[in-house]
């Protein structure tokens, strides 16, 4: 069976079919627009795009894990601004003999992921491409609150992580080797672990400035110091390599600090904070906010790759 066979609407039907709607969403697929509720009278909007064979492989990923990816890079963006996320829109571009019951799956993962935070998939568009590609856009409530964004920070503040770093990186290279362990580092890279609720939680703690680390540690970091005019340094020690990663690392001849400062798609959040400000779980301090311009390392330029670019 292909989608050729079911049709785009009988398609729509099967997947919508899927997608339970929560609380915040008025009027879901099935018309020309969805309707969600806004109590805050702002939206924090936010989009990304999946395209395969340079963000995912269906040979290393299953449809539900691929759903999963796509919902939390857009979901981790909204947690950044330090909103809670209320609503996905997704756009599948496919090719007309894909099996339709990949589509069902993906967005079995999609509404999952969406379910950790309230949040549902509202609607969206389909198209027939050769290249099967996803788009996603998410919607977020402020609850009221100022967002916090990237220009906020100033010298003096501390840089905390909430999340992992480097896992998924890891496991990315460990599949582009052509294996399948270790499970922790394939699976970060499958489905990311995003601690959403950090997000609003530092906004509310008074984070000065947040972004969602989906590129690279390094890099993410450097558009915030670019955003605010300031300098940040990172501290190496302030990351603790784990077994499975020293293992990998040491079997595939590779620098574990390199995933762990320049590795994405864990969808960490980092932030900065006035040094008064007490950070509990999950935040932990690993660098400052200092005078001057771009990222250092233990107070030296990083010598290697900060991040991923897509156009490098």
């Amino acid at each position: 069976m292909s989608v050729t066979g079911i049709g785009e609407f009988g398609l729509i039907d099967r997947v919508t079919a899927r997608l339970p709607q929560g609380a915040s969403c008025l009027l879901g697929p099935g018309d020309d627009g969805a309707v969600l509720a806004a109590p805050d009278a702002r939206v924090v909007a936010s989009t990304d795009v999946l395209v395969e064979g340079r963000h995912f492989r269906r040979d290393w990923s299953a449809a539900r894990d691929v759903g999963h990816r796509a919902a939390a890079a857009n979901l981790a963006d909204i947690a950044a601004m330090g909103a809670t996320p209320t609503a996905l829109l997704v756009a599948l571009c496919m090719p007309a003999d894909l099996d339709p019951t990949w589509a069902e799956e993906l967005a079995d993962g999609l509404g999952a992921e969406a379910a950790t935070v309230g949040a549902s998939v509202v609607g969206g568009d389909m198209s027939a491409s050769p290249t099967l590609t996803i788009a996603v856009t998410a919607l977020g409530d402020l609850g009221g609150r100022a967002p916090v964004v990237r220009s906020g920070a100033r010298p003096g503040h501390v840089v905390a992580l909430a999340g992992r770093s480097g896992y998924a990186a890891a496991g990315y290279t460990v599949l582009s080797r052509g294996f399948r362990t270790p499970k922790l580092l394939v699976e970060a890279y499958r489905r990311p672990e995003v601690p959403y609720a950090a997000g609003p939680h530092a906004a509310r703690l008074g984070a000065t400035a947040m972004i969602d680390v989906s590129d690279g540690l390094l890099a993410d970091l450097g558009h915030v110091a670019r955003a605010s005019g300031v300098g940040i340094d990172v501290r190496r020690d302030a990351f603790e390599v784990p077994r499975q990663m020293r293992d990998a690392a040491q079997a595939l001849g590779v620098d574990p600090y390199s995933w762990i400062l320049a590795g994405g798609d864990d969808h960490a959040l980092a932030a900065t904070f006035p040094p008064a400000v007490a950070l509990p779980d999950p935040w932990r301090v690993v660098g400052r906010v200092t005078e001057g311009t771009g990222v250092t390392v233990d107070g030296e330029a990083y010598d290697g790759p900060t991040g991923w670019d897509h156009f490098r």
